[in-house]
């Protein structure tokens, strides 16, 4: 990919998206048990090397910014830590494997509940079968607020994910969800100051997050988040 994706969060405004950073909806799958467990991709926006996406949940013109931000006085503080991932997750260990949790992330997508929770079946990963599971439910957690690691190695088991935004839907909790940041896309506070970089991120677009820039799943309460966009 052409230039070095980059989100530069602007001072109670827009995310300044930068590098040609692909952008399409992402929606939640659920089975007749209303259980989510797979993404679709849906509508796509098309390529351009710069854009502004909302972050207020105001604009008219959502994903993207209209200067509504300015409008209504958004406060747009960053108030999450800088500090790497690892030091603000709790660890659960399992045969093989740990389960790495950074509750405060949680952008509700509840991929971690099938098949009977991921903070069970990390205590069965020893066979093949439950921990081919367990890695495939954990690395569908946009978030990244779980982690999948593997005890001989101590690395990271992530999924393969291409540097892109998605903007989220959510047709069973019926709102609409975070930006969905993939494939390691540095992202820089109002500040100039970089996150950590991760290959699974969800940004809080409706404005409402108690842990900006990210998401804590505040899209999913009354009244609900909607962009309008659909998938």
């Amino acid at each position: 990919m052409p230039g070095h994706a980059k989100i530069t969060i602007s001072k109670n405004g827009p995310y300044l998206v930068s590098g040609d950073v692909p952008l399409a909806v992402q929606q939640i799958e659920s089975n007749a048990a209303g259980e989510s467990i797979n993404w679709k991709e849906g509508k796509r926006w098309p390529a351009a090397a710069k854009y502004a996406l909302c972050r207020c949940g105001e604009s008219k013109t959502k994903p993207f910014c209209d200067g509504t931000h300015t409008k209504i006085g958004f406060n747009g503080k960053e108030t999450a830590a800088h500090r790497p991932i690892m030091e603000e997750a709790t660890i659960l260990d399992g045969p093989m494997m740990e389960l790495a949790d950074a509750e405060e992330l949680c952008a509700f997508g509840r991929f971690c509940d099938p098949h009977g929770q991921v903070w069970n079946q990390v205590e069965g990963v020893d066979k093949p079968a439950k921990r081919t599971q367990f890695v495939h439910q954990v690395g569908m957690c946009h978030s990244g607020r779980l982690m999948a690691i593997d005890k001989e190695s101590g690395k990271v088991v992530e999924p393969e994910l291409p540097v892109s935004i998605g903007v989220v839907e959510d047709p069973v909790v019926g709102c609409s969800g975070p930006l969905w940041v993939r494939g390691g896309i540095t992202i820089e506070d109002s500040h100039g100051v970089a996150y950590e970089v991760r290959n699974r991120v969800t940004l809080c677009r409706c404005g409402r997050s108690e842990n900006k820039p990210f998401c804590n799943g505040a899209h999913a309460a009354d009244p609900k988040f909607h962009d309008g966009v659909g998938a």
